[in-house]
């Protein structure tokens, strides 16, 4: 039996063009790759305008992953809204050899592991049980006859019956995946052959629905604040998560979280885990989702927190605001509406010190005032120790000064005007 802790626990590309003839109708495509992030190439992945498909829940991927050979990984997916038709991703996009996928099966989760019974269902690609994802690129499935709920988990199962490279994978998911014994585990209810869990991803990208209710998606596009750092596995209370709640009670939208630990603006993380700029995987990320309108960016302590300038110059609060501004000119370009978050204060971190604030307050004015955004979501207020406005408010600080607890995020999300969002 899976010896793991319960659910509950733990811690490029800019194509414009081709990203509006996504949001035009097109839909991600059996073969896309990092050079084609939005392209159509199959008659049967073209989206009607009668059926216009939304994110449900889709994390950003990077390189690093492990290797795998003759295993079953089975994973949460945590739908953001309601729908049917449920369509999975699966990403080789920083994979270096085609990735082998012999069977792949979804179903309500139970517990841990442990499917809700008679819930499996097959799901297939062109009609076929099994499918190769090419270097480089990335395959939707068909569509499987299942409706999900917002706020519900899901359990996807994938077979990998030949050894894998490097992984391409989401590495801090704040949810627990399970590692069977060898072998096809895909169709089993049970947790029995589930015997170790880990909090990562592995190349399942996405899943998209046609929605019961839901006007398009929004993508909460930022580093570990977004992803959730220091919250617990299992709970879904990143901010993402808490907004997501918000609009399903007033008028529901598909909430992405392509929040990476580590990421930047400006330049790539050494820890290739961490991920390419924000400027290069935005068009991708961002842009890619199958019925995006909204995106809201909280991004920048990273570059400020590692003095991380362009070409491994020391960085200034102008740097900062010309990257903020070429994800301004890619989304516009793209037909979608961009919201500026302001960066969180994060006096007490190693990240702070005097000249690291400036720029922070530099850039935060700059997103307030200038107009350059379609609207400003104003996180640092909302975050701030009212008695000292460069430190996160006590009753919100997970320990380490610069992520938000439970009640912080909560906070960051209750920040977001909702009128703000296309379809509220």
């Amino acid at each position: 039996m899976l010896a793991a802790p319960r659910r509950k626990l733990l811690t490029v590309l800019t194509a414009p063009a081709a990203v509006v003839a996504l949001l035009a109708g097109a839909q991600l495509a059996v073969g896309r790759t990092a050079d084609s992030p939005a392209t159509a190439s199959t008659a049967s992945h073209a989206q009607a305008p009668q059926d216009r498909r939304v994110a449900a829940w889709s994390p950003s991927m990077t390189v690093g992953g492990p290797n795998f050979n003759d295993q079953t990984i089975r994973m949460v997916a945590h739908s953001t809204v309601d729908g049917d038709a449920l369509r999975i991703h699966l990403s080789n996009l920083r994979g270096t050899i085609p990735l082998s996928v012999a069977h792949v099966t979804i179903g309500a989760q139970a517990d841990r592991a442990t499917a809700v019974a008679r819930s499996l269902l097959p799901v297939t690609f062109d009609h076929r049980r099994s499918v190769t994802v090419p270097t480089g690129g990335e395959v939707v499935s068909d569509p499987v006859a299942m409706h999900v709920k917002a706020d519900q988990s899901v359990l996807i199962s994938i077979y990998l019956p030949h050894a894998t490279s490097s992984a391409t994978w989401h590495s801090d998911a704040f949810d627990t995946s399970y590692l069977s014994t060898p072998g096809d585990h895909t169709t089993e209810t049970s947790d029995a052959s589930y015997v170790a869990a880990r909090t990562s991803w592995y190349y399942l990208s996405g899943i998209d629905v046609v929605p019961t209710h839901a006007r398009g998606t929004v993508v909460a596009f930022g580093d570990s604040i977004t992803d959730g750092y220091n919250t617990p596995a299992g709970a879904y209370r990143r901010w993402p998560d808490d907004l997501a709640r918000r609009l399903a009670a007033t008028s529901p939208m598909g909430v992405v979280d392509a929040g990476i630990g580590g990421n930047r603006v400006l330049t790539d993380v050494p820890n290739i885990w961490q991920g390419v700029s924000a400027r290069k995987r935005f068009a991708h990320d961002a842009l890619g989702q199958p019925g995006v309108r909204d995106v809201i960016l909280l991004e920048g302590i990273n570059d400020i927190g590692n003095n991380a300038g362009p070409g491994g110059a020391p960085l200034t609060a102008q740097d900062l605001i010309d990257g903020y501004r070429d994800l301004i000119r890619q989304a516009h370009a793209a037909g979608v509406r961009i919201i500026g978050g302001t960066m969180l204060p994060d006096k007490g971190n190693g990240y702070y010190s005097d000249s690291a604030e400036a720029i922070r307050q530099a850039a935060n004015q700059w997103i307030r005032t200038s107009g350059a955004f379609d609207g400003v979501v104003d996180f640092a207020k909302a975050a701030a120790d009212p008695a000292d406005p460069a430190a996160l408010n006590p009753a919100y600080d997970s320990g380490d000064h610069i992520h938000p607890n439970e009640a912080g995020m909560q906070a960051l999300a209750n920040a977001v005007d909702l009128s703000l969002l296309t379809g509220t």
